[in-house]
């Protein structure tokens, strides 16, 4: 496994990424805004809610972020949120923390085109248009990530992504890679002290 970056500073401004029907109410969301306020009120921390068009939403993170310190900021995401986290580091050359990522978004969200209820309000719907399988396509053609700047908590026991993918596409990133687990990582609060020894910002209580 790749070493971690060497002398990086810690980061002062952190960018969630939620997954596909998610949203900022995820647990790991939740978990990591949680540390993040009680530990590091001084960093800047932003989860938005994702428009389901992806090129909407990378305009609006982009937008978002325009402003950021690019030594000093990293954006974490999960799922269709990392593919997306790749999509930002490459663009903006950040340290990134990716959980299952999504490889083939394009490809595997072809077959949920249609209405779709989000995970945490079933009451909330929205519309995945054949478009954004289009708006996927270039997003994947986009910039590469530094993977040296990369860590990648990966589980054998996903039951949506082919782990072996995961790792292929994450060769040269730190990867950590889990024996069983599943795709919500449940375990998350296993694997917060290596987030945050990442992000230079230590381990929780």
């Amino acid at each position: 496994m790749p070493a971690a970056p060497a002398a990086e500073p810690p980061i002062t401004h952190l960018l969630y990424l939620h997954g596909f029907r998610s949203s900022p109410r995820s647990f790991k969301a939740q978990r990591m805004a949680g540390v993040i306020q009680a530990r590091h009120p001084g960093v800047t921390w932003w989860c938005p809610q994702l428009p389901p068009s992806p090129r909407e939403a990378m305009t609006m993170v982009l937008d978002g972020i325009a402003a950021w310190p690019r030594e000093h900021m990293a954006v974490i995401g999960s799922s269709l949120g990392g593919f997306y986290a790749l999509h930002v580091a490459g663009t903006t050359a950040c340290r990134s923390v990716l959980l299952n990522p999504a490889v083939h978004p394009a490809r595997d969200l072809a077959r949920h085109i249609g209405e779709q209820v989000a995970w945490h309000d079933p009451a909330e719907r929205f519309f995945f248009h054949p478009g954004y399988v289009e708006e996927l396509q270039v997003l994947e053609a986009g910039p590469a990530a530094p993977l040296t700047r990369c860590l990648a908590i990966i589980a054998q026991g996903d039951e949506v992504l082919d782990w072996r993918e995961m790792t292929a596409r994450c060769a040269g990133a730190r990867i950590r890679l889990l024996e069983g687990g599943d795709h919500a990582l449940s375990d998350f609060d296993t694997h917060l002290p290596e987030v945050l020894a990442f992000l230079g910002l230590g381990a929780p209580d």
